[in-house]
């Protein structure tokens, strides 16, 4: 099993230490949400509370995620980096496929990322991109990020997007993967559909193992079982042995965690945050024997 340490939380100008840290602890990456702005008249409704309600307000930092990305990248050697989620279609496709595209050249190949079709109609709006549709829309955008990253010339013909031969260099030396956000019915097909993997946050493990027998039994349907996918979750209970197996068997690759959500501590001091990642990580990530995870 793999882990990913979420970076919410901690003053952006630290994370770049806090990403030596996790490194340094054995986490396999580390997550990074977005937002690039936040109305004072908001009216759109935030789908994962029951009123609505988000689960943040305008004072919370949303740093440029491949900014971001690119400067922890730069102090680390094998961390991996993964946005949970990247709101793609409030972006126009080349301007996000040159910034992930960049990000991956610059870390060696270290960069996934997570997308959703959002839910802000606000930040769409302002950032000029349409809301509506902007599913279908997402989905066209990923046909062209890969084109770009491919290498060479590249067009497109779609409903959206429509371009003949164009060429965006650098461009990757493998592929960027794409995670699926979200747990609608429709997310879940898109991801078994075209996502080389799906990402999802903050489950009882019954449903997050539920949530992965869908998408296989989706996958199965749409034939896409054989391709390699990854399931990046937060399963709400500690990494036990067990659990692990279960979800391991179940499919998931990944648990996406924070190390100070799970003791109740929402914005650590820095030397507060270091502590917690390296006990987390002495605990579930490298013990020294079995009965450490407990």
């Amino acid at each position: 099993m793999k882990f990913c340490h979420g970076m919410i939380g901690v003053p952006p100008e630290h994370w770049c230490r806090v990403a030596v840290v996790c490194e340094e602890a054995g986490f396999d990456s580390v997550a990074i949400s977005d937002h690039v702005l936040y109305p004072a008249n908001l009216d759109s409704k935030y789908p994962y509370t029951p009123d609505g309600t988000p689960l943040f307000d305008p004072t919370e930092n949303w740093p440029d995620v491949w900014v971001a990305i690119g400067a922890m990248a730069a102090v680390t050697t094998r961390l991996n980096f993964v946005t949970n989620v990247y709101v793609l279609p409030a972006r126009n496709p080349f301007v996000a496929a040159k910034a992930i595209g960049t990000a991956a050249v610059l870390s060696g190949n270290r960069v996934g990322v997570g997308v959703g079709a959002g839910w802000m109609r606000e930040e769409f709006e302002l950032m000029e991109q349409p809301f509506k549709r902007r599913g279908a829309r997402m989905e066209e955008m990923i046909e062209v990020m890969r084109a770009l990253w491919a290498g060479g010339m590249a067009e497109y013909h779609g409903e959206f997007y429509d371009f003949d031969p164009v060429e965006m260099r650098p461009a990757p030396t493998k592929q960027v993967p794409i995670h699926i956000g979200g747990h609608s019915e429709i997310a879940f097909d898109r991801a078994a559909r075209i996502g080389d993997g799906w990402l999802g946050l903050y489950y009882p493990a019954k449903e997050l193992i539920e949530h992965c027998a869908t998408l296989q039994t989706r996958r199965q349907e749409l034939g896409t079982a054989d391709r390699h996918f990854e399931i990046i979750a937060s399963p709400l209970e500690p990494p036990t042995v067990d659990l692990v197996d279960e979800l391991e068997a179940a499919g998931v690759t990944t648990i996406l965690t924070s190390s100070w959500f799970t003791k109740g501590i929402m914005a650590p001091e820095l030397s507060k945050a270091e502590e917690l990642i390296h006990r987390y990580g002495d605990r579930f990530i490298r013990p020294s024997d079995a009965t450490a995870i407990s």
